[in-house]
């Protein structure tokens, strides 16, 4: 060895050693994650002056604020487990609220990950996730899970959920609002009525709740000596409870806040435009979460993962567009993708025959979505509050900045063609780039994800030609009046998928493509694929002679019992069956001694057929009365 190199190791080995806890440049930073239920910026730092979140304020006042931040999926479980895999859901098979899908072995979560980045991780409480980690993820997820548990110098990462802004505590009517109703802002969608700004009053008091619980765990942790070692993140799981933003791929349904205070001595994982007090318009989004916290950590992210890190070692170019998605929300089935810019927002609708407000029954316990319904029953509205009740176009678009309410749609808009051919031609891009598996039905994903999982399934172009299946989609959701003969040989394609879709465009297009295209319809009810018959018994259901209709129902009945097709096979059936209404009315006994669980489907997910069977028995009986 040379006598410079000698010197050289000698005053590196006089340097001390690089402990997980030391102020040098080897030191990572403990990470503090406080994720909110259901909210949007609605806070002072956003600019909302209804708002009372002087905690959460001051943080804001040291850090950045992310002015363009998107949840990815507008509810809980597909949006969580989006931030904890850093793959989209729509990807995993996982877009749907309450399901349960495998990974592909090679894949672990944020704390298996963090953990082996020497991290001591603990989740305070929720996890919520729509797949099935593969061994231990949390070191402790309890709600007595604390950080002063970890090893001596050894960093953290700690995730606290706040459940108080949730959905279900901003619809008690008896309970007194310190908010005053009558201050608050409406968004033009909503009827001005005592309920609806009573349950806007609740939500803002409720963040009140939040933002002193902000302020007491910020003060534990600088009682504990953390705050100048600790980088803190404030955020939100989706959009606030109220309808029309959770469950919806509106901005409201998707944008959340994003709050980042990083200590100065952790400023070099910052990104450039970090300020005390700043703010900043870069587009990010929960699918980025994992890959972010990796980059703080001094980790990148695996080559598997689909978000991009914004800010830490590893942190990545801003991108343009940022994406989110519907797929079936608790019993009601719908497939919706959006994808914005920092100005504009595209909607794609692919069951635009469906309303936007379908009877979720949760999401009816609210008083607001209970007094919008039936004021638009009564005939007592006007656009743009009747817009929720009606069929869905198939394309929106918005321009954030002049309509953030979203109730100007701009697709005929000679003077936003380009930004409308940007934003689709971006969306396709996205589709093909993650390999969205949710263009295949639910139950038909599961199928063919039996022994692999739906995520290897999309990314096995045999197994699943999505360009082929998405070209059908656009086709059949399109609602353009010329392709009767497209939808027509889709039905005899090799591909269930196409079959399905075909199916599902001849339903959409009403009396006069199902009677034109009738025996190709009554074909398609001996399919193979179950969820073909019963998008064709749709179809001949709702727009058949009485000779179809009893064929239809037939279909029908073997398909809905849950023990018998399995949970996602019924639900696609008993919608259906809600769908021809009184002409279900023969199904009635029998739904009544139907089973109604699948044993295979656990927790919430075993729900939802009761749910539907009850719902359709009390609208049969209340019109045949």
């Amino acid at each position: 060895m040379s006598g410079g190199c000698l010197v050289l190791l000698a005053a590196l080995l006089t340097v001390a050693p690089c402990p997980l806890s030391a102020a040098d440049a080897c030191e990572r930073p403990n990470i503090l994650v406080i994720v909110y239920e259901d909210i949007n910026p609605n806070l002072g730092c956003y600019g909302d002056r209804y708002a009372t979140t002087p905690q959460i304020d001051r943080l804001a006042s040291k850090g950045l604020v992310y002015r363009n931040y998107w949840s990815t999926a507008p509810v809980c479980a597909p949006a969580r487990t989006a931030m904890v895999c850093g793959v989209y859901p729509t990807a995993l098979g996982a877009e749907h609220m309450r399901s349960s899908v495998r990974t592909p072995a090679s894949m672990q979560i944020l704390p298996q990950l963090m953990r082996q980045q020497g991290y001591y991780c603990i989740n305070h409480s929720k996890t919520d996730y729509n797949i099935e980690p593969r061994g231990r993820t949390w070191d402790d997820g309890t709600d007595r899970s604390t950080w002063r548990n970890r090893k001596p110098g050894q960093p953290f990462l700690a995730l606290f959920h706040f459940f108080d802004t949730h959905e279900s505590n901003i619809r008690l009517p008896q309970k007194r609002v310190l908010h005053d109703p009558a201050k608050v802002r409406l968004p033009a969608y909503h009827p001005d009525t005592p309920d609806v700004r009573h349950d806007w009053a609740e939500y803002y008091d409720q963040l009140e709740i939040v933002d002193r619980r902000t302020g007491q765990l910020l003060k534990e942790l600088d009682g504990d000596g953390l705050s100048e070692s600790t980088i803190v993140i404030l955020t939100s799981d989706h959009g606030c409870g109220m309808p029309r933003h959770k469950r919806f791929c509106y901005n409201d349904g998707l944008q959340v806040p994003m709050v980042v205070y990083i200590p100065d001595r952790f400023r070099g994982l910052a990104p450039p435009e970090y300020r005390p007090g700043a703010t900043t318009g870069r587009l990010a989004c929960h699918v980025d979460f994992t890959p972010t916290i990796l980059s703080l950590a001094g980790a990148p992210a695996p080559d598997w993962m689909q978000g991009r890190a914004f800010m830490g070692k590893h942190a990545a170019s801003p991108q343009r567009y940022v994406h989110g998605y519907r797929g079936r929300m608790d019993e009601r089935i719908d497939l919706i993708r959006a994808v914005r810019n920092e100005r504009y927002e595209y909607i794609r609708n692919y069951m635009p025959h469906l309303i936007y407000g379908q009877h979720v029954e949760y999401m009816f316990v609210t008083p607001t979505t209970r007094v919008w319904k039936e004021l638009y029953d009564a005939g007592k509205l006007q656009p743009p509050q009747t817009g929720f009740w009606e069929p869905k176009p198939p394309e929106e678009l918005y321009d954030l900045q002049s309509d953030p309410d979203e109730v100007h749609n701009l697709v005929n808009s000679p003077k936003h063609q380009a930004v409308l051919d940007e934003l689709r031609q971006a969306q396709r891009a996205h589709f093909l780039e993650i390999r969205d598996v949710g263009f295949l039905c639910e139950a038909e994903v599961h199928r063919r994800s039996a022994g692999t999982t739906p995520y290897e399934v999309g990314h096995d172009a045999q197994q699943y030609p999505l360009e082929k299946v998405l070209a059908m989609a656009e086709t059949a959701s399109g609602l353009g009046p010329d392709v009767l003969p497209q939808l027509t040989a889709g039905l005899k394609d090799a591909e269930s998928g196409v079959r399905y879709w075909a199916a599902m465009g001849l339903r959409m297009r009403g009396a006069l493509a199902a009677s034109s295209t009738r025996g190709e319809l009554r074909a398609a009810l001996a399919d193979e694929c179950p969820s073909v018959r019963i998008a064709a018994a749709g179809a001949l259901g709702l727009y058949g002679n009485e000779e179809d209709l009893k064929l239809v129902l037939a279909v029908l009945k073997g398909l809905a019992p849950p023990d018998k097709n399995g949970v996602y096979v019924s639900i696609e059936a008993l919608n259906v069956i809600e769908a021809l209404g009184r002409k279900a009315a023969a199904l009635q006994e029998f739904l009544e001694t139907m089973p109604r669980k699948d044993s295979a489907a656990g927790g919430r997910l075993g729900e939802y057929v009761p749910k539907l069977v009850s719902s359709i028995l009390r609208e049969t009986l209340a019109k045949r009365r």
